[in-house]
C-alpha cells in the first residue's frame, strides 16, 4: 500500500508524521472518506468542497488548490490499482509546538491512504441490525458545527462503546434538547407512511454525502423526502429504518433499544434504496 504525504508518496511501513503535529496531539484537522466503485471515484468533487469547507470553517489553509488536491487524490488511487476500496483524505493543522495555539504550526499537512473497508458484516445488510440510544449526546452545534468533519470523534467514539457494551454495531446520538442527531458514524433515516426522514443539520447532523444521495434517489422514485425533527418516538413507530454513510452505504435498522421497527425485518422501501444506489455507485463516476 503507498500512502501520500505531503507530495510525497511511502510505503504503508514507512508512511510516518511528527508527533508534534497538531492533528495527532489535538485533533487539529478535517478529513473525508471517500469510495472507490468499479475503479470510479465517487462523487470526489462533492467530499473535495466538504473538506475545503470544514477546513475554512476552522481557519485551516489547505495547502494544496482543489485542483491539486483532486490530481493527488487520483494519482494516490492510481499507484493503489484499488478497483474498489476506501479512500482516507486527511489535512491536520500541521507541526508545531506543544500547547494549542494554531499559529505554531507552519504548513498543514495533506495525507491520503487508499484501503479496503468493511464496517458491517455483509449478513446484516440482509437481515438489518440491532441498535441503541447512546447516553453521550451529540456535541452542540454552538460548541462545534456538526457540518465540519473533524479529527476528533471522541464523542462518537464513546457512543460507539456503549453499543458495543450492548451488544450492537451502532448507537443513535440524540442532541441536547433530546432530538435526533444521528449515529455515531452514520447518518439515519426513517421511514413512516411512505415518507422518508431525517434529521436535518439544525439537530446536530453531518451532512453526509451519501445522506444526500440517498434522498436523491428517493426522490427520484417519487417518495416524499423530509429534512426535520425526528425523536425516539418517531424513531420506535417507524416503519422501517436504515443507515447511510460512506463506509456504510445503506444498511437496515430491524431494532432500536429493544423495539423492533416494523415488522422486524428490513422494509421494502429500504431494500429499493439499497439496490438503486448500488447501481448508482457502480455507474457514477468522478
Amino acid at each position: 500500500m503507498t500512502v501520500y504525504i505531503d507530495g510525497r508518496f511511502y510505503e504503508k511501513e514507512e508512511a510516518m508524521i511528527s508527533v508534534y503535529d497538531h492533528g495527532v496531539l489535538y485533533g487539529d484537522g478535517v478529513f473525508e472518506g471517500i469510495r472507490i466503485y468499479n475503479s470510479r471515484i465517487f462523487r470526489l468533487q462533492d467530499h473535495l468542497v466538504r473538506l475545503y469547507d470544514s477546513a475554512h470553517a476552522i481557519m485551516l489553509t489547505v495547502p494544496l488548490s482543489m485542483e491539486d488536491m483532486e490530481q493527488a487524490v487520483l494519482e494516490t488511487v492510481a499507484l493503489n490499482r484499488k478497483k474498489n476500496g476506501y479512500i482516507r483524505l486527511l489535512v491536520t493543522r500541521g507541526v508545531g509546538d506543544l500547547g494549542i495555539n494554531p499559529l505554531s504550526c507552519r504548513r498543514a499537512s495533506v495525507i491520503i491512504i487508499v484501503d479496503d473497508i468493511q464496517l458491517y458484516p455483509r449478513e446484516y445488510y440482509d437481515k438489518g441490525i440491532k441498535i441503541i440510544t447512546a447516553s453521550s449526546r451529540r456535541i452542540s452545534s454552538d460548541s462545534l458545527d456538526p457540518r465540519i468533519k473533524s479529527l476528533n470523534y471522541l464523542n462518537n467514539i464513546l457512543a460507539k462503546i456503549e453499543a458495543q457494551q450492548a451488544g450492537c454495531l451502532e448507537a443513535v446520538m440524540l442532541n441536547r434538547q433530546g432530538f435526533i442527531a444521528e449515529c455515531t458514524g452514520d447518518n439515519i433515516f426513517i421511514v413512516k407512511q411512505s415518507v422518508v426522514k431525517t434529521p436535518s443539520a439544525f439537530f446536530g447532523s453531518l451532512g453526509g454525502i451519501t445522506r444526500d444521495t440517498v434522498l436523491g434517489l428517493a426522490g427520484q422514485r417519487g417518495l416524499a423526502c423530509m429534512e426535520t425533527g425526528l425523536t425516539q418516538y418517531d424513531l420506535y413507530t417507524a416503519d422501517e429504518c436504515f443507515l447511510t454513510g460512506t463506509g456504510a452505504e445503506i444498511i437496515p435498522v430491524v431494532s432500536v433499544d429493544g423495539r423492533a421497527i416494523g415488522t422486524g425485518n428490513p422494509g421494502e422501501v429500504t431494500k429499493v434504496l439499497m439496490r438503486d444506489f448500488t447501481e448508482k455507485a457502480s455507474s457514477e463516476f468522478i
